[in-house]
């Protein structure tokens, strides 16, 4: 691809997927009802955080909940979740068989398929694509309300194959921090989302601000306004803004999502953001 076709536009490649493939994936995700990706323009966001609890907070208020770990070189569901590596089983179909973690979610992750947690995944992207649409069409998710999938940061393979494989997604939610470089790829991820025809649902600000513990007095730590100023430029929503957190890292840590683990400001400022993810979704059906 040469240097001038990328200054026209975003450089879109072919994934690969197959006729064949995307086929069997709509018949495998047939009764999903909504299907959404949580993705960021770089690592170290928060997104798989976001993900877990989104997941979690859809569960809590009764909706049938399936979450697709689809960061292949680094999965980190499970542990966000408490989740052991325990190995799966297949069912007579043939379909793989998530496992289930309370309150009652579906969850998928590569982290499943590998002995030990430590082990480096060294693969090549056609074997990181198979392995996708392995998990979207061959996982055996039956009736769900909500899908989620976690996408791993950037707009490379990952993204790409999930954005052209999974049928009538109902758009990303995009995850960023207030810094200036986190901002420059979330516009990245906001025309990746246009340009594969993907609906933004809008943007969470992550790591906005710390409380003082002996003040009070909010510390923008990354900086202030700036996700809120991309989401005017862009013309996409500001779904919300969550603090920069201990208890947060701690529930994390400990395999707790904070939506359900803790009683505190940010886990009400979550339950809200959620809220606003299932407006937007719900009322165009």
């Amino acid at each position: 691809m040469s240097a001038e076709s990328c200054s026209k536009g975003p450089a879109i490649g072919d994934a690969k997927t197959g006729v064949g493939g995307a086929v069997a994936v709509k018949e495998n995700l047939a009764s999903v009802k909504h299907k959404i990706v949580v993705m960021s323009g770089k690592g170290g966001v928060g997104k798989s955080t976001v993900a877990v609890n989104l997941a979690v907070a859809l569960a809590r208020r009764g909706r049938k909940v399936g979450l697709l770990d689809a960061d292949i070189h680094g999965p980190s569901v499970p542990k966000l979740l408490g989740v052991p590596n325990l190995p799966l089983s297949v069912n007579e179909a043939g379909h793989i068989v998530p496992m289930t973690v309370p309150p009652g979610m579906k969850v998928m992750s590569i982290a499943f398929l590998v002995s030990d947690r430590d082990a480096p995944v060294i693969w090549r992207g056609p074997v990181k694509m198979g392995a996708i649409k392995q998990f979207l069409e061959e996982v055996e998710w039956g009736r769900l309300d909500y899908l989620i999938v976690d996408l791993p940061p950037g707009t490379g393979d990952e993204p790409l194959s999930v954005a052209q494989l999974i049928p009538s997604p109902d758009g990303a939610v995009i995850v960023t921090t207030p810094q200036d470089v986190a901002l420059l790829s979330v516009r990245k991820s906001i025309n990746f989302a246009k340009a594969v025809k993907l609906n933004v649902i809008g943007i969470i600000e992550n790591m906005a601000g710390l409380v003082c513990p002996h003040c009070g007095k909010e510390i923008n730590v990354f900086g202030d306004g700036g996700p809120e100023k991309a989401a005017k430029d862009m013309d996409v929503p500001l779904l919300g803004s969550l603090p920069l957190s201990p208890t947060v890292a701690r529930s994390g840590d400990d395999g707790r999502p904070f939506v359900s683990a803790i009683n505190n400001g940010v886990a009400k400022t979550f339950e809200e953001i959620t809220d606003r993810i299932i407006n937007s979704i719900e009322k165009k059906r």
